[in-house]
Order: C-alpha cells, then structure tokens, then sequence
C-alpha cells in the first residue's frame, strides 16, 4: 500500500531544516528551488525559440526589464527591480547584450543608461509570442484564477522581504 502524504511528512529537500517551529517553510523553499530551475530553463529555452541563443536567465531578465515601459534605465534601476544585489553580474549581462546588439548605451549627463535596440525589442516581442503560445495556454488550461496567482506573487514578494531581512542580519553576525 502507498504511504499517504502525512506519513511522510512535508515535501521538502532537507528534512532536517523541516523539523523546526515551521516545517511549512521548507516545503515553501523546495517548491521555490523546483520553479527556480524550471523558470530558468523556460526563460533560455523560450529565448532560444525565439531566435536569440546563448543568453544566460539573468541575461534575459535584463532585457526584458530594459524593454519594459520603453523607457532608458540604468544600472541601479535594474538592479533594484530585479533585486540584484552584485552590480558586476549585471554589468557583465549589460556588456553581453550591447556587444549582441541586444541593447545600445547612452548618457544622461555623468549617468549611463541603457535602452533596447530595435533587435532588441523584436526579440522580446517573440519570446512574448512564444510565452503566450506555449506557457499562458498551458496554464490557463488549468483554470487557475489571475486573482489565485496575483495573490500567491504577493505573498512571495512579501516572502522575499523577510528572507533580505534574516540576510542582513546573518551578514552582522
């Protein structure tokens, strides 16, 4: 006979982080590590499809985030906004999307920024394309609700508050 879910305990990746005051929490982190690598792969592959190979997740990111509003950024915009802690990673996708004529630099006085190119802007139109074919339908599908995933991204984002949080702190200890 199968064991049923509660005799196993949570689904998680470590079940020693699982025994504390809120096994809850690691089955929370489990299914952030599992759609983490899954959106990472999505995101290359999407690209891929989409006619732009060799772009790394945060590469991606990047752009789309360049793309967004149709408005110059720079690179604390974009490291803010992604939550991007370490600007060299950033800086190296920036140099990386320039060079594939992706994006095109600018000045705003001592300021640079950064704007997508037309080439640049094609591409996320069709990895929109292929987002809306391949992903949005296969989820919608599903019959889930936009207010059931607004309200799951709200509390993720509130999530990611509390992990900065411990984070600072564990950096002052």
């Amino acid at each position: 006979m199968p064991a049923k879910k509660d005799d196993l305990g949570p689904i998680v990746s470590s079940g020693h982080l699982a025994s504390g005051a809120l096994p809850a929490l690691s089955e929370i982190e489990f299914g952030l590590i599992m759609l983490n690598h899954a959106f990472n792969r999505w995101m290359v592959r999407c690209m891929a499809a989409a006619g732009v190979p060799d772009l790394s997740p945060v590469d991606i990111l990047v752009l789309h985030n360049i793309n967004s509003r149709n408005k110059p950024k720079t690179l604390a915009d974009i490291c803010l906004v992604l939550n991007i802690e370490d600007t060299h990673v950033v800086t190296y996708a920036l140099k990386k999307l320039e060079r594939m004529k992706l994006i095109k630099s600018g000045r705003r006085g001592k300021e640079k920024l950064v704007m997508v190119t037309e080439a640049g802007a094609q591409s996320c139109a069709r990895y929109k394309a292929m987002r809306e074919s391949l992903l949005v339908n296969s989820v919608l599908a599903t019959e889930v609700s936009a207010d059931s995933l607004s309200e799951v991204a709200a509390r993720l984002r509130a999530l990611s508050g509390h992990y900065d949080q411990a984070a600072r702190a564990a950096a002052s200890l």
